[in-house]
């Protein structure tokens, strides 16, 4: 059994911000499942919202934000985060993060700011657009060059053990523990900590089609939900507008910094048409643009749209916007002469596991920080680019409170784990079919418009699958493919039945049973494991 005083589980950048705060005052252990940088993080492309020019207000960001949030933000825990974005930001350049720079009027250097989709002004810090790419490679020279910090890589978290495992029924419930598979020595392995904090990212893999990594697969979700803590607003997935439509490319996001940038949406018969759903036209929050886009779809029997960017200088698009240049390209498409194939694509989970300010879960000594956790910053639907400054600001605030505390646990051993008599599996074509089968059954009838039919079939098909895969789960040995089919159901089952309770249509919730907001439902929708 290993002992470490902080366990984060994910390397993305919530993750390893904490880690390098926490490792000032104690050892300390990330746990990732695959190599270091994959992570939802080094995927980012847009940048970091946050106020740092003249022209722009914090008072004009924090409405931006609630706006989008379409009346379910907490106004307080927006307010905080923005406020004490600028810090972290500062902090961030001090590990030696470079955002782009130009030269203005006067002649001077200042940020080169980007704008994105409910954004009232340019504020939007960039690295052309591999920007959390940059912020994660950053912050891992940071902790690589840290002695107080462990990196166990290709290492899954399987589930948190609490003290009501251990058989002590007179002690309070709090989280002590967690079990973790090594893949490569196919291995459980036990590992005590005074306080685990989930980074684990999204769940953007749990539909067909997604901007997310592999590894989004709502591990975090999944393992906080079944040690007992309380889950929020999981019927908000936010389907990003623009991801590339091509038979050979994968899973590849068009940034919104595009439109940004004056790109137009077209239909194909070469006519621009998002005025007819919005007065903000291509610059509307991402939700409008993403239900307009498959309005239009299913309107015209299109299978695609175009996000057209032509008038502007190919040396132009070259610099601001290298990495998706150069994708366009290799795959037929230059974006300097000709408008680019999009379709919408699951992107962000604005839900996940319930935080208050300060990254704590209702399971003492557990905290989830990043896109796995629910502080009331994104509402009914994020506003583009807070994600990343939402990481870093909650990073520090959870570092700030455990600091504050004294969560030190005195030494316990905690059960080894036991396979009895699991076999090795001896169909894995099984898990692959169920994968694909919650992947489109989610797509179809969780996607970006919903019924009550389509809930319900959702949630029966889901219920038996469940059935299903706890059963392969119990009856075979464990593998990363297994355990990851084990947390994308649950996650899965926890989106349907939360979407089946809100009767209303609020944000990323959309249902053509009841298409406009109920008072009754400006609330945040909780679960809780009973």
């Amino acid at each position: 059994m290993k002992q470490f005083n902080y366990v984060i589980v994910g390397s993305g950048s919530a993750g390893l911000t904490f880690a390098l705060k926490a490792a000032e005052h104690g050892s300390v252990a990330i746990i990732t499942k695959r190599s270091k940088s994959d992570s939802n993080t080094a995927w980012a492309q847009g940048g970091i919202a946050c106020v740092t020019s003249d022209e722009d207000s914090m008072e004009l960001h924090i409405q931006d934000t609630l706006v989008a949030g379409d009346g379910l933000c907490n106004e307080e825990v927006v307010r905080t985060i923005l406020k004490e974005g600028p810090a972290c930001i500062a902090e961030l350049v001090s590990y030696g993060m470079h955002f782009d720079k130009r030269i203005n009027e006067h002649g001077k250097d200042e940020l080169d700011l980007g704008r994105e989709g409910g954004h009232s002004k340019r504020r939007i810090l960039h690295a052309r657009d591999r920007t959390g790419f940059e912020i994660e490679e950053t912050l891992i020279t940071a902790v690589l060059n840290h002695p107080n910090i462990s990196l166990l890589e290709n290492q899954m978290a399987v589930d948190l053990i609490t003290t009501e495992k251990l058989g002590g029924h007179d002690q309070p419930i709090r989280c002590v523990g967690l079990y973790v598979f090594d893949e490569k020595k196919e291995y459980v392995e036990t590992i005590q900590a005074d306080v685990i904090v989930l980074a684990t990212g999204g769940c953007g893999k749990v539909y067909l089609y997604t901007t997310n990594p592999d590894i989004a697969t709502g591990d975090g979700i999944a393992m906080a939900w079944r040690a007992g803590a309380a889950i929020a607003n999981m019927e908000f997935m936010q389907f990003h507008p623009t991801c590339l439509y091509h038979p050979k490319v994968k899973s590849f996001l068009i940034s919104e910094a595009v439109r940004g940038e004056g790109a137009l949406l077209l239909n194909s018969s070469g006519e621009r048409f998002m005025e007819l759903y919005d007065s903000r036209k291509e610059l509307a929050p991402r939700d409008v643009v993403a239900r307009a886009i498959d309005a239009e779809m299913k309107k015209r029997g299109d299978e695609c749209v175009y996000l057209d960017i032509s008038s502007k200088p190919q040396v132009f698009l070259k610099q601001r916007f290298p990495k998706i240049y150069e994708t366009c390209f290799r795959s037929g498409i230059d974006m300097a002469k000709e408008p680019i194939p999009v379709v919408p694509a699951a992107h962000y989970q604005c839900g996940g596991i319930k935080t208050d300010l300060h990254g704590r879960t209702s399971l003492p000594g557990l905290y989830a920080i990043g896109e796995t956790a629910c502080t009331g910053l994104h509402g009914a639907n994020r506003l583009a680019s807070n994600s990343l400054l939402e990481a870093l600001v909650m990073a520090h605030r959870a570092d700030a409170d455990i600091k504050k505390q004294d969560h030190r646990q005195d030494p316990i051993t905690l059960p080894s784990w036991h396979s009895g008599d699991a076999q090795d599996v001896d169909e894995g074509v099984v898990i692959h079919h169920n994968w694909d089968e919650i992947r489109r059954l989610m797509w179809d009838y969780m996607g970006i418009v919903r019924t009550n039919k389509r809930l319900q079939r959702a949630a029966t098909r889901l219920k038996n699958l469940e059935i299903e895969i706890q059963d392969f789960y119990w009856n075979f040995k464990i593998s990363a493919d297994l355990l990851e089919l084990r947390n994308l159901v649950t996650t899965a089952t926890l989106m349907v039945r939360s979407a089946m309770s809100r009767k209303e249509s609020r944000g990323l919730h959309y249902t053509r049973d009841y298409p406009e907001h109920n008072s009754e439902f400006c609330r945040d929708t909780i679960i809780v494991k009973t």
